[in-house]
């Protein structure tokens, strides 16, 4: 533009103008702007500026000079993990992953308890909208400023989450899904603006938000179907979201069929006595010696395993602060396998005696799997909440070969954080 621009509208004129002449484009609409935020005034000489369109036909905003970089949030709302990914949209590339406890877990632990609270609660769903729009609000500034960008940068979103928290953040009353036929208030996938859900974003920035596939299985998973395309494949799939309300997916291009089972939040590192989720700190992989029952570990953030001899240094800014799903399912598994737990998943007290890793803990017998400053330790409660999770997906995943009378599974698949 040059100096001769004396208004907002001989700029929007100017860019329509342009951008139909140069790349073929018909606004149809565009973006209110201040004068000033665009142009330096006392400039006489030509300026630039970047112009971001929507659908080949929304101006969304107009910049001074060039911006070369705009990003995206992926946002997985979980009943108890919200998780973003902030992405690059030029590259495709994953800058910033952020997480953290969903705080609606004051207000019920499970879906179906705060369904109730909304319940025995009337208009309840605007406070535990606000607390998870916040939530998630926290963790996109948190990306941005680990990646140092600006937020207003961020003009694109998407996310997913079970048929309860989708309905919850869009502000929508999720009674209707506690009580049969569990109807959903929209079936279809919604574009919304960012500045009318209080999203601390651009305020023209897209909120693409997934369907739910019915009203029990939600937009986490048609997201890993899309990406998974067992649709396409010959081959028998089992896909497992992974979280509080597991979401299962069986079949392949001649039929799929989806569930939801409640599996807890122990695979999430919740309920677990040294239990956090997966973030760095965490104990992820899990190796236990039979011989004198003396465990090895990684943790999420390096690479080494805890026997190698540069563990120390390379924790050295995160510590070992817990164990997250992964590592308590295979800390489960190798307790299993060196004979520190039965079959029926009770601990092995004769070992006791002569092993200290093994000790008494009140009526019951933990296990001790690593002794420092934060000691991990591994209880008869964690075991029990480790079975019933995995009864339930199990279940679920049971129930939909039968429903579909096979006996096998070619590929299996899991998504989620844990």
């Amino acid at each position: 533009i040059d100096s001769k621009v004396n208004s907002s509208t001989d700029i929007k004129d100017l860019v329509t103008e342009r951008l139909k002449n140069d790349w073929s484009l018909n606004i149809e609409s565009c973006v209110d702007l201040d004068l000033n935020d665009v142009t330096d005034r006392s400039k006489k000489s030509p300026q630039n500026l970047t112009v971001a369109v929507r659908d080949q036909k929304h101006v969304i905003d107009i910049w001074s000079g060039l911006i070369e970089k705009i990003y995206g949030a992926a946002i997985d709302v979980g009943s108890t993990t919200i998780a973003i990914n902030l992405c690059d949209l030029k590259t495709g590339s994953v800058i910033s992953s952020q997480g953290s406890m969903n705080p609606q877990i004051r207000f019920g632990e499970d879906l179906m308890s705060r369904v109730s609270y909304c319940m025995q609660n009337p208009g309840s769903q605007t406070e535990l909208t606000k607390v998870v729009r916040q939530a998630v609000n926290n963790l996109i500034l948190k990306a941005c400023s680990e990646a140092d960008i600006d937020s207003s940068l961020v003009i694109e979103t998407t996310v997913v989450g079970n048929p309860v928290m989708h309905h919850l953040f869009l502000g929508f009353d999720p009674v209707p899904l506690g009580v049969a036929p569990f109807k959903l208030k929209t079936s279809d996938a919604l574009y919304l603006r960012a500045d009318d859900h209080s999203l601390d974003i651009h305020p023209e920035a897209a909120i693409y938000v997934l369907p739910c596939l019915a009203g029990h299985v939600g937009a986490d998973a048609a997201a890993v179907i899309l990406t998974e395309k067992p649709y396409d494949q010959k081959k028998m799939n089992l896909i497992v979201d992974v979280g509080t309300n597991a979401e299962i997916v069986v079949g392949n291009q001649d039929k799929l069929l989806a569930a939801s089972s409640p599996t807890g939040p122990a695979f999430e590192g919740a309920q677990i006595n040294s239990g956090q989720r997966a973030a760095p700190g965490a104990i992820e992989r899990v190796r236990i010696n039979p011989k004198n029952l003396e465990a090895r570990f990684k943790v999420i953030g390096s690479d080494l395993w805890s026997d190698d001899p540069l563990f120390d240094e390379s924790i050295e800014n995160i510590g070992i602060t817990g164990i997250c799903g992964s590592g308590i399912i295979e800390t489960v598994a190798e307790m299993y396998l060196s004979g520190i737990i039965t079959s029926e998943g009770l601990m092995n007290e004769s070992l006791a005696t002569d092993n200290q890793r093994l000790f008494k803990n009140g009526r019951t017998y933990s296990y001790l799997l690593h002794d420092g400053d934060q000691k991990i330790i591994i209880t008869q409660n964690d075991i029990r909440a480790i079975q019933l999770a995995k009864a339930a997906l199990y279940a679920g995943a049971k129930l939909l070969m039968d429903k579909l009378n096979i006996k096998t599974i070619d590929k299996i698949r899991f998504a989620g954080a844990f």
